[in-house]
Protein backbone atom coordinates (compact mmCIF):
# COMPACT_ATOMS: atom_id res chain seq x y z
CA UNK A 1 0.00 0.00 0.00
CA UNK A 2 2.83 2.37 0.82
CA UNK A 3 4.52 1.66 -2.40
CA UNK A 4 1.40 2.41 -4.36
CA UNK A 5 0.77 5.65 -2.45
CA UNK A 6 4.30 6.83 -3.14
CA UNK A 7 4.13 5.97 -6.78
CA UNK A 8 1.28 8.40 -7.52
CA UNK A 9 3.25 11.63 -7.08
CA UNK A 10 6.09 10.13 -9.06
CA UNK A 11 3.84 9.64 -12.08
CA UNK A 12 2.43 13.14 -11.64
CA UNK A 13 5.90 14.67 -11.73
CA UNK A 14 6.85 12.68 -14.76
CA UNK A 15 4.01 14.11 -16.94
CA UNK A 16 3.53 17.77 -15.95
CA UNK A 17 0.63 19.76 -17.64
CA UNK A 18 1.71 21.99 -20.58
CA UNK A 19 2.19 25.59 -19.66
CA UNK A 20 2.82 28.43 -22.16
CA UNK A 21 5.20 31.04 -20.87
CA UNK A 22 3.48 34.35 -20.25
CA UNK A 23 5.82 36.51 -22.37
CA UNK A 24 5.42 34.16 -25.31
CA UNK A 25 1.60 34.36 -25.09
CA UNK A 26 1.75 38.13 -25.09
CA UNK A 27 3.88 38.17 -28.23
CA UNK A 28 1.48 35.81 -30.00
CA UNK A 29 -1.52 37.99 -29.03
CA UNK A 30 0.20 41.18 -30.22
CA UNK A 31 1.00 39.58 -33.59
CA UNK A 32 -2.60 38.51 -34.14
CA UNK A 33 -3.95 41.96 -33.23
CA UNK A 34 -1.38 43.64 -35.47
CA UNK A 35 -2.30 41.38 -38.44
CA UNK A 36 -5.98 42.15 -37.96
CA UNK A 37 -5.20 45.86 -37.80
CA UNK A 38 -3.07 45.75 -40.96
CA UNK A 39 -5.72 43.89 -42.97
CA UNK A 40 -8.46 46.22 -41.71
CA UNK A 41 -6.44 49.26 -42.78
CA UNK A 42 -5.75 47.67 -46.17
CA UNK A 43 -9.43 46.96 -46.77
CA UNK A 44 -10.37 50.49 -45.76
CA UNK A 45 -7.61 51.92 -47.98
CA UNK A 46 -8.87 49.93 -50.97
CA UNK A 47 -12.45 51.06 -50.31
CA UNK A 48 -11.43 54.73 -50.08
CA UNK A 49 -9.24 54.39 -53.12
CA UNK A 50 -12.06 52.89 -55.17
CA UNK A 51 -14.38 55.66 -54.01
CA UNK A 52 -12.12 58.52 -55.01
CA UNK A 53 -10.13 56.91 -57.79
CA UNK A 54 -11.36 53.52 -59.06
CA UNK A 55 -7.98 52.48 -60.40
CA UNK A 56 -5.74 53.80 -57.59
CA UNK A 57 -5.09 50.38 -56.07
CA UNK A 58 -5.99 48.18 -58.98
CA UNK A 59 -2.45 46.85 -59.33
CA UNK A 60 -2.30 45.85 -55.68
CA UNK A 61 -5.66 44.10 -55.63
CA UNK A 62 -4.92 42.32 -58.88
CA UNK A 63 -1.67 40.93 -57.47
CA UNK A 64 -3.38 39.75 -54.30
CA UNK A 65 -6.40 38.08 -55.87
CA UNK A 66 -5.17 37.07 -59.32
CA UNK A 67 -1.38 37.10 -59.44
CA UNK A 68 -1.10 35.51 -62.88
CA UNK A 69 -4.11 37.10 -64.61
CA UNK A 70 -3.71 40.02 -66.99
CA UNK A 71 -5.93 42.92 -65.80
CA UNK A 72 -9.05 43.48 -67.93
CA UNK A 73 -9.36 46.62 -69.97
CA UNK A 74 -11.74 49.27 -68.63
CA UNK A 75 -14.26 48.88 -71.46
CA UNK A 76 -14.58 45.15 -70.75
CA UNK A 77 -15.44 45.60 -67.07
CA UNK A 78 -18.98 44.55 -66.18
CA UNK A 79 -20.81 47.38 -64.38
CA UNK A 80 -22.24 46.62 -60.98
CA UNK A 81 -26.01 46.17 -60.93
CA UNK A 82 -27.95 49.11 -59.50
CA UNK A 83 -29.11 48.78 -55.90
CA UNK A 84 -32.48 47.11 -55.44
CA UNK A 85 -35.45 49.33 -54.79
CA UNK A 86 -37.21 48.72 -51.49
CA UNK A 87 -39.99 46.20 -51.92
CA UNK A 88 -43.52 47.54 -51.62
CA UNK A 89 -45.34 46.02 -48.68
CA UNK A 90 -48.99 45.23 -49.26
CA UNK A 91 -51.53 42.54 -48.51
CA UNK A 92 -51.93 40.53 -51.70
CA UNK A 93 -55.51 39.87 -52.78
CA UNK A 94 -54.53 36.79 -54.77
CA UNK A 95 -52.42 35.39 -57.57
CA UNK A 96 -52.70 36.38 -61.23
CA UNK A 97 -51.56 33.97 -63.93
CA UNK A 98 -51.50 35.23 -67.52
CA UNK A 99 -51.05 33.40 -70.80
CA UNK A 100 -50.04 35.89 -73.48
CA UNK A 101 -51.21 35.36 -77.04
CA UNK A 102 -49.78 36.54 -80.35
CA UNK A 103 -46.33 37.50 -81.54
CA UNK A 104 -43.50 39.06 -79.55
CA UNK A 105 -44.70 42.64 -79.59
CA UNK A 106 -48.35 41.86 -78.92
CA UNK A 107 -47.19 39.83 -75.93
CA UNK A 108 -44.87 42.62 -74.82
CA UNK A 109 -47.73 45.12 -74.65
CA UNK A 110 -49.88 42.54 -72.86
CA UNK A 111 -47.21 41.99 -70.18
CA UNK A 112 -47.13 45.75 -69.54
CA UNK A 113 -50.92 45.76 -69.18
CA UNK A 114 -50.99 42.76 -66.85
CA UNK A 115 -48.35 44.25 -64.53
CA UNK A 116 -50.52 47.37 -64.38
CA UNK A 117 -53.66 45.35 -63.60
CA UNK A 118 -51.81 43.45 -60.86
CA UNK A 119 -50.68 46.76 -59.33
CA UNK A 120 -54.18 48.20 -59.49
CA UNK A 121 -55.74 45.19 -57.74
CA UNK A 122 -52.86 44.53 -55.29
CA UNK A 123 -52.17 41.08 -56.68
CA UNK A 124 -49.14 38.82 -56.85
CA UNK A 125 -48.19 38.27 -60.49
CA UNK A 126 -46.78 34.97 -61.72
CA UNK A 127 -44.14 35.41 -64.45
CA UNK A 128 -46.20 35.50 -67.67
CA UNK A 129 -46.45 32.48 -69.95
CA UNK A 130 -45.78 33.06 -73.65
CA UNK A 131 -47.79 31.82 -76.61
CA UNK A 132 -46.57 28.47 -77.98
CA UNK A 133 -49.63 27.43 -80.01
CA UNK A 134 -50.10 30.24 -82.51
CA UNK A 135 -49.04 30.30 -86.16
CA UNK A 136 -45.38 30.83 -85.22
CA UNK A 137 -45.23 27.82 -82.85
CA UNK A 138 -42.34 29.35 -80.93
CA UNK A 139 -41.44 27.21 -77.87
CA UNK A 140 -39.68 30.10 -76.10
CA UNK A 141 -40.42 30.75 -72.45
CA UNK A 142 -40.35 34.17 -70.80
CA UNK A 143 -36.77 33.73 -69.60
CA UNK A 144 -35.64 32.73 -73.11
CA UNK A 145 -36.46 36.24 -74.31
CA UNK A 146 -36.50 38.56 -71.31
CA UNK A 147 -34.16 38.93 -68.35
CA UNK A 148 -36.52 37.51 -65.74
CA UNK A 149 -34.38 38.48 -62.73
CA UNK A 150 -34.24 42.08 -63.91
CA UNK A 151 -38.00 42.03 -64.58
CA UNK A 152 -38.78 40.89 -61.02
CA UNK A 153 -36.26 43.12 -59.26
CA UNK A 154 -36.98 46.31 -61.20
CA UNK A 155 -40.68 46.20 -60.30
CA UNK A 156 -40.40 45.05 -56.68
CA UNK A 157 -41.39 48.52 -55.44
CA UNK A 158 -44.70 48.17 -57.30
CA UNK A 159 -45.77 44.51 -57.17
CA UNK A 160 -44.53 41.13 -56.09
CA UNK A 161 -43.68 38.86 -59.03
CA UNK A 162 -43.02 35.15 -58.49
CA UNK A 163 -41.69 32.57 -60.92
CA UNK A 164 -44.41 29.97 -60.21
CA UNK A 165 -47.48 29.50 -58.12
CA UNK A 166 -47.12 28.13 -54.57
CA UNK A 167 -47.63 24.37 -54.55
CA UNK A 168 -50.94 24.52 -52.70
CA UNK A 169 -52.49 26.50 -55.57
CA UNK A 170 -51.37 24.23 -58.42
CA UNK A 171 -53.68 21.97 -60.38
CA UNK A 172 -51.71 18.90 -59.27
CA UNK A 173 -52.83 19.63 -55.73
CA UNK A 174 -56.46 19.78 -56.82
CA UNK A 175 -56.78 23.56 -56.92
CA UNK A 176 -58.84 24.87 -59.83
CA UNK A 177 -58.14 28.48 -60.80
CA UNK A 178 -60.75 30.48 -62.68
CA UNK A 179 -59.78 30.59 -66.38
CA UNK A 180 -61.16 33.59 -68.23
CA UNK A 181 -60.31 36.28 -70.78
CA UNK A 182 -60.82 39.80 -69.46
CA UNK A 183 -62.94 42.13 -71.59
CA UNK A 184 -60.95 43.99 -74.26
CA UNK A 185 -60.13 47.68 -73.87
CA UNK A 186 -61.32 47.72 -70.24
CA UNK A 187 -60.86 50.58 -67.79
CA UNK A 188 -59.97 50.73 -64.11
CA UNK A 189 -63.67 50.50 -63.20
CA UNK A 190 -64.11 47.09 -64.87
CA UNK A 191 -61.16 45.54 -63.06
CA UNK A 192 -62.08 46.99 -59.68
CA UNK A 193 -65.78 46.12 -59.82
CA UNK A 194 -65.85 42.86 -61.79
CA UNK A 195 -62.44 41.21 -61.50
CA UNK A 196 -61.29 42.01 -57.96
CA UNK A 197 -64.33 40.33 -56.25
CA UNK A 198 -63.51 37.08 -58.08
CA UNK A 199 -60.28 36.72 -56.10
CA UNK A 200 -62.20 36.46 -52.84
CA UNK A 201 -63.67 33.17 -54.07
CA UNK A 202 -60.99 31.71 -56.31
CA UNK A 203 -57.73 33.20 -54.96
CA UNK A 204 -56.08 32.41 -58.33
CA UNK A 205 -57.26 33.80 -61.67
CA UNK A 206 -55.84 32.75 -65.01
CA UNK A 207 -56.24 35.24 -67.86
CA UNK A 208 -56.04 33.03 -70.96
CA UNK A 209 -56.05 35.99 -73.37
CA UNK A 210 -54.22 39.23 -72.76
CA UNK A 211 -54.16 41.19 -76.02
CA UNK A 212 -55.59 44.72 -75.73
CA UNK A 213 -57.27 44.09 -72.36
CA UNK A 214 -56.55 47.57 -71.01
CA UNK A 215 -57.93 50.78 -72.52
CA UNK A 216 -55.75 53.31 -74.32
CA UNK A 217 -57.30 56.21 -72.48
CA UNK A 218 -59.22 56.94 -69.28
CA UNK A 219 -56.57 55.23 -67.13
CA UNK A 220 -55.09 57.10 -64.10
CA UNK A 221 -51.82 58.85 -64.84
CA UNK A 222 -49.75 56.79 -62.39
CA UNK A 223 -50.91 53.56 -64.05
CA UNK A 224 -50.19 54.89 -67.53
CA UNK A 225 -46.67 55.69 -66.44
CA UNK A 226 -46.30 52.25 -64.92
CA UNK A 227 -47.15 50.77 -68.33
CA UNK A 228 -44.29 52.83 -69.76
CA UNK A 229 -41.90 51.82 -67.01
CA UNK A 230 -42.52 48.13 -67.68
CA UNK A 231 -42.14 48.63 -71.44
CA UNK A 232 -39.08 50.85 -71.50
CA UNK A 233 -37.17 49.62 -68.45
CA UNK A 234 -38.36 46.36 -66.92
CA UNK A 235 -38.66 44.31 -70.11
CA UNK A 236 -35.01 43.90 -70.92
CA UNK A 237 -33.92 41.19 -73.36
CA UNK A 238 -31.64 38.37 -72.24
CA UNK A 239 -27.86 39.02 -72.37
CA UNK A 240 -27.59 36.69 -75.39
CA UNK A 241 -30.16 38.67 -77.38
CA UNK A 242 -28.78 42.02 -76.21
CA UNK A 243 -25.24 41.07 -77.21
CA UNK A 244 -26.18 39.93 -80.71
CA UNK A 245 -28.61 42.82 -81.26
CA UNK A 246 -25.95 45.34 -80.27
CA UNK A 247 -23.51 43.65 -82.63
CA UNK A 248 -25.97 44.06 -85.50
CA UNK A 249 -26.40 47.74 -84.69
CA UNK A 250 -22.62 48.21 -84.48
CA UNK A 251 -22.04 46.57 -87.87
CA UNK A 252 -24.68 48.76 -89.51
CA UNK A 253 -23.52 52.00 -87.90
CA UNK A 254 -19.94 51.37 -88.93
CA UNK A 255 -21.12 51.72 -92.54
CA UNK A 256 -23.04 54.92 -91.85
CA UNK A 257 -26.68 55.91 -91.27
CA UNK A 258 -29.27 53.25 -92.03
CA UNK A 259 -32.99 52.77 -92.48
CA UNK A 260 -34.83 49.96 -90.70
CA UNK A 261 -37.56 48.83 -93.09
CA UNK A 262 -40.26 46.73 -91.43
CA UNK A 263 -41.33 45.02 -94.66
CA UNK A 264 -44.37 43.15 -93.39
CA UNK A 265 -44.81 41.11 -96.59
CA UNK A 266 -44.67 37.75 -94.83
CA UNK A 267 -46.80 34.63 -95.20
CA UNK A 268 -48.71 34.96 -91.94
CA UNK A 269 -49.60 38.61 -92.55
CA UNK A 270 -50.80 37.98 -96.11
CA UNK A 271 -52.86 34.97 -95.07
CA UNK A 272 -54.41 36.75 -92.12
CA UNK A 273 -55.16 40.00 -93.95
CA UNK A 274 -56.25 38.37 -97.23
CA UNK A 275 -54.00 40.77 -99.14
CA UNK A 276 -52.68 39.09 -102.29
CA UNK A 277 -51.55 42.00 -104.46
CA UNK A 278 -48.62 40.81 -106.59
CA UNK A 279 -49.17 37.12 -105.79
CA UNK A 280 -49.75 34.43 -108.38
CA UNK A 281 -53.10 32.63 -108.51
CA UNK A 282 -51.51 29.60 -106.86
CA UNK A 283 -49.96 31.72 -104.09
CA UNK A 284 -53.29 33.47 -103.43
CA UNK A 285 -55.02 30.09 -103.11
CA UNK A 286 -52.35 28.80 -100.72
CA UNK A 287 -52.79 31.86 -98.52
CA UNK A 288 -56.54 31.39 -98.50
CA UNK A 289 -56.21 27.75 -97.44
CA UNK A 290 -53.91 28.77 -94.62
CA UNK A 291 -56.46 31.32 -93.45
CA UNK A 292 -59.13 28.63 -93.29
CA UNK A 293 -56.78 26.28 -91.44
CA UNK A 294 -56.47 28.57 -88.42
CA UNK A 295 -59.79 28.89 -86.64
CA UNK A 296 -58.81 32.03 -84.70
CA UNK A 297 -58.42 33.94 -87.97
CA UNK A 298 -62.11 34.74 -88.16
CA UNK A 299 -62.39 36.56 -91.50
CA UNK A 300 -62.29 33.93 -94.22
CA UNK A 301 -63.64 35.44 -97.45
CA UNK A 302 -61.77 38.68 -98.09
CA UNK A 303 -61.85 41.04 -101.08
CA UNK A 304 -58.15 41.79 -101.45
CA UNK A 305 -58.46 44.79 -103.78
CA UNK A 306 -61.21 46.42 -101.71
CA UNK A 307 -59.15 46.04 -98.58
CA UNK A 308 -56.09 47.45 -100.32
CA UNK A 309 -58.03 50.52 -101.53
CA UNK A 310 -58.93 51.25 -97.90
CA UNK A 311 -55.29 51.21 -96.88
CA UNK A 312 -55.61 47.97 -94.91
CA UNK A 313 -52.94 45.94 -96.72
CA UNK A 314 -49.16 45.99 -96.29
CA UNK A 315 -47.30 47.57 -99.20
CA UNK A 316 -45.72 45.10 -101.61
CA UNK A 317 -41.93 45.16 -102.04
CA UNK A 318 -42.41 46.71 -105.50
CA UNK A 319 -44.66 49.46 -104.12
CA UNK A 320 -42.23 50.05 -101.27
CA UNK A 321 -39.36 50.67 -103.71
CA UNK A 322 -41.30 53.44 -105.46
CA UNK A 323 -42.38 55.05 -102.19
CA UNK A 324 -38.84 55.09 -100.76
CA UNK A 325 -37.54 56.71 -103.94
CA UNK A 326 -40.29 59.30 -103.80
CA UNK A 327 -39.42 60.08 -100.17
CA UNK A 328 -35.91 60.99 -101.29
CA UNK A 329 -33.86 57.90 -100.44
CA UNK A 330 -31.23 57.17 -103.10
CA UNK A 331 -29.56 53.93 -104.17
CA UNK A 332 -26.71 54.44 -101.68
CA UNK A 333 -29.08 54.22 -98.73
CA UNK A 334 -28.27 51.38 -96.36
CA UNK A 335 -31.51 49.50 -95.64
CA UNK A 336 -31.95 46.80 -93.02
CA UNK A 337 -35.01 44.60 -93.57
CA UNK A 338 -36.52 44.04 -90.14
CA UNK A 339 -38.76 41.11 -90.98
CA UNK A 340 -38.92 37.37 -91.32
CA UNK A 341 -38.89 35.53 -94.62
CA UNK A 342 -40.45 37.63 -97.40
CA UNK A 343 -43.23 35.77 -99.18
CA UNK A 344 -41.97 34.88 -102.64
CA UNK A 345 -38.33 35.17 -101.56
CA UNK A 346 -35.74 36.94 -103.67
CA UNK A 347 -38.11 37.02 -106.65
CA UNK A 348 -40.30 39.52 -104.83
CA UNK A 349 -37.32 41.48 -103.52
CA UNK A 350 -35.78 41.96 -106.97
CA UNK A 351 -37.30 45.40 -107.69
CA UNK A 352 -36.48 46.70 -104.21
CA UNK A 353 -32.93 45.40 -104.38
CA UNK A 354 -32.44 46.91 -107.86
CA UNK A 355 -33.44 50.33 -106.53
CA UNK A 356 -31.47 49.96 -103.29
CA UNK A 357 -28.47 47.64 -103.69
CA UNK A 358 -27.37 48.09 -100.07
CA UNK A 359 -30.21 46.03 -98.65
CA UNK A 360 -29.18 43.70 -95.84
CA UNK A 361 -30.81 41.25 -93.44
CA UNK A 362 -29.54 39.79 -90.20
CA UNK A 363 -28.74 36.53 -92.00
CA UNK A 364 -26.31 38.48 -94.22
CA UNK A 365 -24.55 40.29 -91.36
CA UNK A 366 -24.10 37.49 -88.84
CA UNK A 367 -22.45 34.10 -89.07
CA UNK A 368 -24.69 31.07 -89.23
CA UNK A 369 -23.29 29.85 -85.91
CA UNK A 370 -24.34 33.10 -84.21
CA UNK A 371 -27.94 32.77 -85.35
CA UNK A 372 -28.25 29.02 -84.82
CA UNK A 373 -29.45 29.37 -81.22
CA UNK A 374 -32.31 31.62 -82.37
CA UNK A 375 -33.47 29.57 -85.34
CA UNK A 376 -37.02 28.18 -85.07
CA UNK A 377 -37.63 30.77 -82.35
CA UNK A 378 -39.47 33.52 -84.18
CA UNK A 379 -39.90 35.72 -81.11
CA UNK A 380 -36.18 35.70 -80.38
CA UNK A 381 -35.44 36.59 -84.00
CA UNK A 382 -38.05 39.35 -83.79
CA UNK A 383 -36.29 40.68 -80.69
CA UNK A 384 -33.14 41.23 -82.77
CA UNK A 385 -35.16 43.14 -85.38
CA UNK A 386 -36.79 45.16 -82.61
CA UNK A 387 -33.42 46.28 -81.26
CA UNK A 388 -32.13 47.27 -84.69
CA UNK A 389 -35.35 49.14 -85.52
CA UNK A 390 -35.25 51.16 -82.30
CA UNK A 391 -31.59 52.07 -82.91
CA UNK A 392 -31.93 52.97 -86.62
CA UNK A 393 -31.63 56.48 -88.00
CA UNK A 394 -34.99 56.14 -89.73
CA UNK A 395 -37.72 53.57 -89.14
CA UNK A 396 -40.29 52.84 -91.86
CA UNK A 397 -43.00 50.19 -91.40
CA UNK A 398 -45.02 49.12 -94.42
CA UNK A 399 -47.90 48.02 -92.17
CA UNK A 400 -49.05 49.32 -88.79
CA UNK A 401 -48.96 46.06 -86.86
CA UNK A 402 -47.83 45.50 -83.28
CA UNK A 403 -44.10 45.76 -83.96
CA UNK A 404 -44.55 48.98 -85.94
CA UNK A 405 -46.55 50.53 -83.12
CA UNK A 406 -44.26 49.51 -80.28
CA UNK A 407 -41.10 50.58 -82.12
CA UNK A 408 -42.76 53.92 -82.91
CA UNK A 409 -43.52 54.44 -79.23
CA UNK A 410 -39.98 53.48 -78.21
CA UNK A 411 -38.54 55.96 -80.67
CA UNK A 412 -40.81 58.72 -79.38
CA UNK A 413 -39.63 57.97 -75.86
CA UNK A 414 -35.98 58.15 -76.99
CA UNK A 415 -36.40 61.72 -78.24
CA UNK A 416 -38.83 61.47 -81.16
CA UNK A 417 -36.43 59.72 -83.49
CA UNK A 418 -37.64 59.82 -87.08
CA UNK A 419 -40.26 57.24 -87.93
CA UNK A 420 -42.00 57.64 -91.28
CA UNK A 421 -45.54 56.36 -90.79
CA UNK A 422 -46.88 55.60 -94.25
CA UNK A 423 -50.38 56.71 -95.20
CA UNK A 424 -51.22 53.55 -97.11
CA UNK A 425 -54.66 54.65 -98.25
CA UNK A 426 -53.24 57.78 -99.85
CA UNK A 427 -50.24 55.91 -101.23
CA UNK A 428 -52.38 53.25 -102.94
CA UNK A 429 -54.27 56.01 -104.72
CA UNK A 430 -51.05 57.75 -105.82
CA UNK A 431 -49.33 54.50 -106.84
CA UNK A 432 -52.23 53.42 -109.03
CA UNK A 433 -52.37 56.83 -110.71
CA UNK A 434 -48.64 56.81 -111.36
CA UNK A 435 -48.58 53.25 -112.66
CA UNK A 436 -51.50 53.82 -115.06
CA UNK A 437 -49.75 56.88 -116.47
CA UNK A 438 -52.05 59.63 -115.14
CA UNK A 439 -49.59 60.96 -112.55
CA UNK A 440 -46.07 61.86 -113.78
CA UNK A 441 -43.11 60.97 -111.59
CA UNK A 442 -42.39 64.53 -110.44
CA UNK A 443 -45.98 65.01 -109.32
CA UNK A 444 -45.98 61.61 -107.68
CA UNK A 445 -42.86 62.54 -105.67
CA UNK A 446 -44.32 65.89 -104.61
CA UNK A 447 -47.61 64.27 -103.55
CA UNK A 448 -45.91 61.51 -101.55
CA UNK A 449 -43.70 63.97 -99.68
CA UNK A 450 -46.58 66.32 -98.96
CA UNK A 451 -48.66 63.46 -97.56
CA UNK A 452 -45.92 62.57 -95.07
CA UNK A 453 -44.73 65.95 -93.84
CA UNK A 454 -46.52 65.45 -90.52
CA UNK A 455 -46.15 61.67 -90.33
CA UNK A 456 -42.52 61.47 -89.20
CA UNK A 457 -42.89 60.72 -85.50
CA UNK A 458 -43.17 64.33 -84.35
CA UNK A 459 -44.76 65.15 -80.99
CA UNK A 460 -48.54 64.87 -81.26
CA UNK A 461 -51.50 64.09 -79.06
CA UNK A 462 -53.01 60.64 -79.13
CA UNK A 463 -56.22 60.58 -81.14
CA UNK A 464 -59.18 59.49 -79.01
CA UNK A 465 -62.37 58.05 -80.51
CA UNK A 466 -65.08 57.41 -77.94
CA UNK A 467 -66.46 53.85 -78.01
CA UNK A 468 -64.13 52.89 -80.89
CA UNK A 469 -60.84 51.90 -79.24
CA UNK A 470 -59.66 49.88 -82.25
CA UNK A 471 -59.79 52.96 -84.44
CA UNK A 472 -58.11 55.42 -82.09
CA UNK A 473 -54.36 55.81 -81.59
CA UNK A 474 -52.73 52.96 -79.69
CA UNK A 475 -51.27 53.82 -76.28
CA UNK A 476 -47.96 52.06 -76.95
CA UNK A 477 -47.47 53.89 -80.27
CA UNK A 478 -47.75 57.28 -78.60
CA UNK A 479 -47.44 57.05 -74.79
CA UNK A 480 -47.80 60.81 -74.39
CA UNK A 481 -48.20 60.61 -70.60
CA UNK A 482 -44.58 59.44 -70.36
CA UNK A 483 -42.99 61.96 -72.71
CA UNK A 484 -43.14 65.12 -70.60
CA UNK A 485 -43.47 66.47 -67.04
CA UNK A 486 -46.85 67.44 -65.67
CA UNK A 487 -50.20 66.32 -66.94
CA UNK A 488 -50.93 68.57 -69.93
CA UNK A 489 -47.68 68.51 -71.99
CA UNK A 490 -48.83 71.70 -73.71
CA UNK A 491 -45.28 72.87 -74.47
CA UNK A 492 -44.33 69.56 -76.08
CA UNK A 493 -47.41 69.37 -78.27
CA UNK A 494 -47.40 73.04 -79.27
CA UNK A 495 -47.54 73.88 -83.00
CA UNK A 496 -43.86 74.82 -82.88
CA UNK A 497 -42.93 71.21 -82.22
CA UNK A 498 -45.28 69.75 -84.81
CA UNK A 499 -42.57 69.65 -87.45
CA UNK A 500 -39.63 68.87 -85.17
CA UNK A 501 -37.73 65.60 -85.40
CA UNK A 502 -35.32 64.54 -82.68
CA UNK A 503 -36.85 66.66 -79.92
CA UNK A 504 -34.66 66.76 -76.83
CA UNK A 505 -35.46 64.26 -74.11
CA UNK A 506 -34.91 66.83 -71.35
CA UNK A 507 -38.64 67.41 -70.98
CA UNK A 508 -39.44 63.71 -70.79
CA UNK A 509 -40.71 62.65 -67.40
CA UNK A 510 -38.82 60.11 -65.37
CA UNK A 511 -40.93 56.98 -65.05
CA UNK A 512 -38.81 55.68 -62.20
CA UNK A 513 -40.34 55.87 -58.72
CA UNK A 514 -37.69 58.28 -57.46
Amino acid sequence: MEVRSESLPVRSDKFPPPVIPKPRLQVWFIRVCFSILVWTCLVQLVAVGELWHPHLLSNITNRISKPKQVPLRVEEAVPSPPPLLPARKYRSNGFLRVSCNGGLNQMRAAICDMVTVARLLNLTLVVPELDKTSFWADPSNFDDIFDVRHFIDSLRDEIQIIRRLPKRYRRKRGHKPLDMPPVSWSTEKYYMQQILPLFQKHKVLHFNKTDARLANNGIPLDLQRLRCRVNFQALKFTPEIETLGNKLVHILKEKGPFVALHLRYEMDMLAFSGCTRGCTVEEAEDLKQMRYAYIWWRDKEIDSELKRSRGLCPLTPEETALVLQALGFDKNTQIYIAAGEIYGGERRLAALRAAFPQIVKKEMLLAQEELRQFQNHSSQMAALDFMVSVASNTFIPTYDGNMAKLVEGHRRYLGFKRSILLDRKKLVELLDMHQNGTLPWNEFVASVQLAHEKRRGQPSRRRVIADKPKEEDYFYANPQECLCDGTSCDDLFSPGNASTIGVTTSNRISILPY
